[in-house]
């Protein structure tokens, strides 16, 4: 900048001279043409360091975090108390809005006993499996005394002492008998199968009911919707005696959360070729004329939409932007430095000049932007 300076002035210096101080030449219309356009041209070079040394942007707008109050229960349910206002500040976990939680709690009930009876059927399969056990011992000990009467109707037969219908008689007793231990036997397995269906230990038909009690009691508590944060609601869109659930698409209310505020700044691409993380900014919001906030460049955006296509079955059509169209920018995100944030509000605009390594142009970019500041008591005039 100081090379840029002594230029400036050794010309006005030569110009001086050349047709004021001895007037050598005569100043003309065509001298004043000439030397206005090198005079110009020597003005860019401070405009083009202000440009890349100290890049400036006037769409820099504050953004917070919001989260989107959406009840999270599984059908329409009443609206009993609204327990905050708008903008009102709030607490992590602080009581926001409560729904009536009779039907929920009726289903908690509901589900306890299902538990409990379940826990109890456990108990009805462990005497299951006893019953198949007996009737498997019982049926056993048919089959061994029917085959035992088949083994002596058989001899008997074959010595002529009994009759061929009697033998035959008991063999089919037998078969019978060894059917029936088939039946005991499958049945025993059945019931221990019943009685074995665990989920790490515990019986599948109780730990059904206990996951369906648990979703009973996570609906029972989402009747209230607490603070997920430090913050404040706005856009309060819930009165008592409304009903919300399932059949309501979209929020209720936004919650505009206090922690990790940050500044948004677009800047034309090459404007950002000496920016860097950590670098020192200047902020005049039209919250406060005349005013300058102090912040660093937290993070750059390399990048933007106009660089993605969409999946789709057409092929892009490669067409230059129209001439009108402005050029395509990045973002810079931009953290304050002061301790207490609470004095910039979401959405809040302003301007943001960044300071880069290369200094030289520092001190004009300070003067351009509290020349702005100040005109905040002015500009924009609606009178």
């Amino acid at each position: 900048m100081a090379a840029a300076l002594l230029i400036c002035i050794i010309y006005a210096a030569i110009m001086w001279l050349v047709f004021f101080k001895f007037k050598w030449l005569k100043f003309s219309i065509p001298w004043a043409v000439v030397s206005s356009w090198v005079g110009l041209h020597l003005i860019l070079v401070f405009l083009v360091g202000m440009r890349f040394m100290t890049p400036s942007s006037s769409t820099a707008t504050i953004v917070q975090y919001t989260i989107q109050l959406v009840p999270r229960l599984p059908e329409p349910t009443l609206v009993t108390d609204v327990l905050v206002d708008q903008n009102q500040p709030v607490k992590k976990g602080d009581p926001l809005i409560r729904f009536d939680r009779r039907p929920y709690e009726y289903q908690v009930e509901q589900m306890r006993a299902l538990v409990a009876k379940e826990k109890q059927n456990v108990k009805v399969l462990e005497a299951d499996v006893l019953v198949a056990q007996q009737k498997v011992e019982k049926a056993q000990a048919q089959l061994d005394f029917d085959l035992y009467g088949q083994q002596l109707a058989s001899g008997l037969a074959g010595q002529g002492a009994g009759s061929e219908e009697e033998s035959q008689r008991a063999n089919a007793q037998a078969k019978v008998g060894r059917a029936a231990l088939q039946e005991a036997r499958a049945e025993l397995v059945a019931a221990q199968a019943r009685y074995d269906s665990q989920i790490d230990g515990v019986n599948t038909s109780v730990a059904e009911a206990e996951a369906k009690l648990k979703q009973a009691q996570y609906y029972l508590e989402n009747t209230t919707i607490v603070a997920p944060e430090d913050g404040r609601i706005m856009n309060l869109q819930v009165r008592p005696g409304m009903v919300a659930g399932i059949v309501r698409f979209g929020a209720i209310a936004s919650f505009i959360c206090d922690d990790d505020r940050y500044m948004l700044a677009t800047y034309n691409q090459e404007n950002l070729k000496f920016v860097k993380k950590g670098q020192e900014v200047e902020v005049a919001l039209g919250l406060y004329p005349g005013q300058i906030f102090k912040a660093k460049v937290d993070d750059i955006w390399n990048g933007s939409g106009a660089g993605q296509y969409l999946p789709s079955g057409n092929m892009p059509a490669y067409s230059p932007p129209p001439p009108e169209a402005p050029e395509g920018q990045f973002a810079v995100k931009i953290v304050f430095d002061a301790p207490d944030q609470s004095g910039f509000p979401i959405g809040g605009q302003g301007i943001a000049a960044i300071y880069t390594e290369h200094t030289s142009f520092a001190y004009l970019r300070r003067i351009a932007i509290r020349i702005k500041a100040w005109g905040y008591w002015l500009y924009p005039l609606p009178i």
